[in-house]
């Protein structure tokens, strides 16, 4: 009989890496953003091992890095983790827009999940309530995107 529907749930496929792409910028909230997408790994079965932390300056960055590990075949999917803040000028919407469309981009290019958590806030304060705050840890649920998707797509193969 054919499977007719598929759901990812929070295990690991065996053998699975994972690599987290993070800013440096604005690095009170970005650690934490690690951090709570580590302890998520952590959570659910993932080694410390399995999972890569890869540093770059900015948001704008981050998606040429994860293009170089998407393309790698070495993840089963990445997580972006950033902060951009708006600010007087243009300037916040252009990085934050061109990094979340750059990131959904380099997902359906190369097939691998790329899940974004890349904050996109008005001040400061709001990007606290999402890095472990009072709307919780946005790298933590990107941690656990990632594992969902990785496991849905093996069932794919």
């Amino acid at each position: 009989m054919t499977k007719s529907h598929f759901e990812g749930d929070l295990r690991a496929p065996a053998g699975a890496r994972y690599a987290i792409v993070a800013s440096r910028w604005n690095p009170k909230i970005t650690d934490t953003l690690v951090a709570g997408a580590r302890k998520a790994f952590a959570d659910h079965g993932v080694a410390d091992d399995a999972v890569d932390v890869i540093r770059v300056p900015g948001a704008w960055e981050i998606p040429v890095a994860c293009a170089r590990l998407a393309a790698s075949g070495g993840y089963a999917a990445l997580l972006a983790l950033g902060c951009v803040v708006r600010g007087d000028t243009r300037h916040y919407e252009q990085v934050a827009d061109g990094c979340s469309d750059a990131l959904m981009r380099v997902a359906l290019d190369t097939r691998v999940p790329v899940a974004n958590g890349v904050l996109a806030v008005d001040d400061y304060a709001d990007a606290e309530k999402r890095a472990g705050g009072t709307h919780g840890n946005k790298g933590e649920e990107a941690a656990l995107v990632a594992i969902e998707m990785s496991h849905l797509l093996e069932q794919f193969a």
